[in-house]
């Protein structure tokens, strides 16, 4: 499979420094192999929040592109997690949680917006079991919040 981080160059991807926590927990944690990556949100490339409720203030395209972003600060986590996003095996799990009222039915369309991101990416490794969960409200207003289980190459292989 060809190099992770020069396939981020080919899709135009910076990944932006570790973001840190926004209350009492950390980015990630790892253990036997599984890195387990905390709720992420979507940050623009200025470093600005997505915020807003799909279906109301956003529409679902915005909020395809807002999961997008979301899952670029997931990987921005897992490199600086493990160093290198090469040492990634396979993504197992994502959840994610969009901020809609109650009559919005198409929460997939939204989350898609990540899991699209780590198949381009990763290709069948980037295919992973998901739940994509509609919300009242999300920290801050933002539109997305999107967590990841990842199996993780042991270092030095």
């Amino acid at each position: 499979m060809q190099n992770i981080e020069d396939r981020l160059a080919q899709l135009g991807i910076t990944l932006p420094p570790l973001p840190q926590a926004m209350a009492n927990y950390v980015p990630f944690t790892f253990a036997n192999n599984l890195l387990y990556v905390s709720g992420q949100g979507p940050k623009t490339k200025e470093g600005d929040l997505v915020r807003g409720q799909v279906g109301k203030d956003l529409t679902v395209e915005q909020g395809y592109e807002a999961a997008r972003l979301t899952g670029i600060q997931i990987l921005a986590v897992i490199n600086g997690a493990l160093g290198s996003l090469n040492r990634v095996k396979r993504i197992l799990k994502v959840n994610g949680f969009v901020n809609s009222g109650p009559e919005f039915r198409d929460h997939p369309s939204v989350i898609n917006g990540c899991s699209d991101l780590f198949v381009e990416l990763l290709g069948d490794a980037g295919r992973h079991a998901r739940a994509a969960i509609g919300v009242s409200s999300l920290p801050q207003g933002i539109a997305v919040e999107i967590e990841a289980v990842v199996d993780v190459h042991p270092e030095g292989s």
